[in-house]
Formats: structure tokens, sequence, C-alpha cells
């Protein structure tokens, strides 16, 4: 895991960093409501956005990642979006409500 502190010094024997990213609480998925945004890139290709994710960075990645294996594509987890190739929007929302969120289409 990288270490995310850059730059910071202190001549204080007693400072601490905070590290509050991963204290956020994600709440469970039956509360959570997402958006499936559809998008063209510029080279012509298409990509799902998934957006409004509330929890912790490690959470969102983790559900990147599942989201990712389950449709066989490629794709990324950035600024709090995750981002999945290719126009399969469809399924992408069935694994999605068959995790416990509520998606709801927007664009497209």
């Amino acid at each position: 895991m990288k270490n995310k502190r850059k730059g910071v010094y202190s001549t204080n024997p007693n400072f601490k960093y905070d590290d509050n990213d991963d204290e956020i609480q994600t709440p469970i998925a039956e509360k959570q409501s997402l958006t499936v945004h559809i998008d063209r890139r510029r080279s012509g290709k298409t990509a799902v956005i998934i957006k409004n994710f509330i929890g912790n960075t490690t959470d969102l990645k983790h559900l990147g990642r599942t989201v990712k294996e389950k449709c066989g594509v490629g794709g990324g987890v950035k600024n709090g979006e995750i981002i999945i190739q290719g126009n399969i929007r469809e399924k992408v929302i069935y694994i999605l409500e068959d995790k416990g969120y509520k998606c709801k289409k927007v664009g497209g």
C-alpha cells in the first residue's frame, strides 16, 4: 500500500496524521442509490460510469473490482466513480441490484 503522506513535517513529538479517508462508514447496499451513466469517449468507445457511491475508497474499489470481474471487462475507479468499459449498462445494473443497490439509469 502506498504512503499517502507527502510533504508533512512537524517538530511536535505528539503530532498525529489525519488519516480519516478509510474511517468513513459505508452504509449498507440497500440504503445507497447509485446512478448508472453511459458515456461515449473521444475515441468512439463507450463506457458505463457508476456514480453517487457513499463510503470509503476501499469499499468503492472492491465494488468496482467485483463488477469488472462479473462482466469480464476492464475499467477502473477514479474520482469516486467506477468506470466500466463497454456498452453493458443493463448487465451492470443487474449485478448492482443483485448485490442490493438501488440503481437509476441516467442519459443515453
